[in-house]
């Protein structure tokens, strides 16, 4: 059998490797046996065109494509896993996550995004998809083995750079919703363009992401912050007012406000630029939610001050607290992601403010303390978040910063901090005056903590032990039992 090719000749013979042709072989020997014209289809020929990395195969088959998955799987020795109320098969093939499905045609009512489905022909199937660039589908078959078929001119669309529905947008992105976004993430995936008879429509529909469950519209957002520019996404979300839909609390930081000649920054761009900033330094998923969150609160705590200009005092606890209710809302993990991303959003002024004065080791060492683990990735989005366009301020406080992660090294090497407890606990507090838990017990705590950070006392037993008793004969307490 030759190799996978395309009828163009302005692209070169696609690369294949030996698992693909192996499996290509296999599938095409047994559609063949029952019949069954057999297509690779979409985002794998796609990525092939585009040279890009592809581990899904998806196949079309005109015909019973459980059967003929069913097949496959017993030739290849591997188990098939069936979804009947879908319609398809799933197996995996070395690296490869392999999909079947039969050519159908789908029709849609207003409130469900699940369609009525049909036996169809390949053209109908492909028609039902969501872009021509994924509408693109390869034959297995003997008579063409290897013809591209590009009935919406995706190949076109691949070349030009971009998205285009096969059928009118309208009716595309009307009957499944979740479309829009995935044509959000495409573009930011691929920068490529949404054509504008295709944003007309998103921006039409908008409200219909509404039948959308959540927990698919939180699986795209996680994928568009994973590319490399997510701010592709959310610019496109906002302008099409899909953005109102998902994160309406960015929606709201939009804008320049002016008073007395005084405006504040568009906090919605300085976001975006600093999500992208983060996503040129770290791959971490939940550092670049914080970068996405870390001003969600400045349209809540925005005033105008006469003689001082525009403020955003507390904005860091505000949206510390809204990162939970926007968790919450999107189905998040609540649990250690989103304890972690509040911190970063609570923390995020502090390494900008030690950069901006004579740091102190106190101040180092409350910051090595309160960032613990995530010091790293804190320094990550504060350095991220200069966005000043003056080249000057933002190489001053680059150098500063610098100066910052110095400090924090020698400090932290020196009083080892990071992830500290006090070294008397509740539990000697009452042990040593017998007494049961209280109020009492957890100033001295806080008060042993707050003497060690501030550099008042060694950060050793002993030391910590000795002001213990001196906080305690101030509330008139005595030791019951020795050191």
């Amino acid at each position: 059998m030759q190799r996978f090719v395309t009828i163009r000749t302005c692209y070169k013979p696609l690369p294949v490797s030996d698992t693909e042709q192996q499996l290509y072989e296999v599938v095409a020997a047994e559609a063949a046996a029952r019949q069954a014209p057999v297509y690779v289809v979409g985002g794998h020929v796609r990525d092939k065109l585009l040279q890009r990395d592809s581990k899904d195969i998806d196949f079309t088959v005109v015909g019973n494509g459980l059967a003929l998955a069913e097949a496959v799987g017993q030739k290849l020795q591997t188990p098939v896993t069936v979804f009947k109320n879908f319609g398809t098969a799933r197996l995996q093939y070395h690296d490869f996550a392999v999909e079947f499905v039969g050519a159908r045609r789908e029709s849609y009512r207003p409130a469900s995004r699940k369609p009525e489905v049909q036996a169809g022909t390949l053209l109908d199937d492909l028609a039902r998809r969501d872009f021509t660039i994924n509408a693109l589908a390869v034959s297995l078959n003997a008579d063409d083995y290897g013809m591209l078929l590009d009935a919406f001119d995706g190949l076109g669309d691949l070349e030009r750079r971009l998205l285009r529905t096969p059928l009118e947008p309208e009716l595309t992105f009307s009957d499944d919703p979740l479309r829009m976004l995935r044509a959000v993430r495409f573009a930011a995936q691929l920068d490529f363009a949404v054509v504008p008879e295709a944003r007309m429509a998103m921006r039409q529909h908008a409200e219909r992401l509404r039948i959308v469950s959540i927990e698919r519209i939180t699986d795209e957002l996680n994928k568009m912050l994973m590319t490399d520019r997510p701010s592709i996404a959310f610019d496109l979300m906002f302008k099409t007012d899909l953005l109102r839909e998902v994160l309406p609390e960015l929606v709201l930081l939009y804008g320049v406000e002016h008073v007395e000649g005084k405006g504040h920054k568009d906090n919605f761009y300085h976001t975006l630029q600093v999500l992208d900033q983060v996503a040129k330094r770290s791959d971490d998923l939940w550092l670049r939610w914080a970068a996405l969150l870390h001003d969600i609160a400045k349209y809540d705590t925005k005033r105008f001050e006469k003689g001082k200009g525009w403020t955003f005092h507390g904005h860091e606890v505000v949206g510390a607290r809204k990162v939970e209710t926007i968790f919450r809302r999107l189905h998040l993990p609540l649990q250690e992601p989103m304890k972690r991303v509040q911190k970063l959003v609570l923390l995020h002024l502090r390494p900008i403010a030690l950069s901006k004065e004579e740091v102190t080791d106190s101040a180092i060492r409350r910051l090595l303390f309160e960032a613990g683990d995530d010091l790293e990735a804190l320094m990550t989005l504060c350095e991220s978040d200069i966005t000043s366009k003056n080249e000057k301020k933002v190489k001053k406080y680059l150098e500063n910063f610098r100066l910052v992660r110095s400090k924090l090294i020698e400090v932290e090497e020196r009083d080892r901090i990071r992830n500290w407890q006090p070294p008397i606990s509740g539990e000697v507090i009452m042990r040593t005056f017998a007494k049961p838990p209280g109020r009492e017990i957890g100033i001295i705590k806080e008060a042993i903590r707050e003497a060690i950070l501030e550099g008042r006392i060694r950060n050793t037993y002993d030391d910590a032990y000795a002001f213990m008793l001196e906080k305690a004969a101030e509330l008139g307490w005595h030791p019951v039992t020795k050191n």
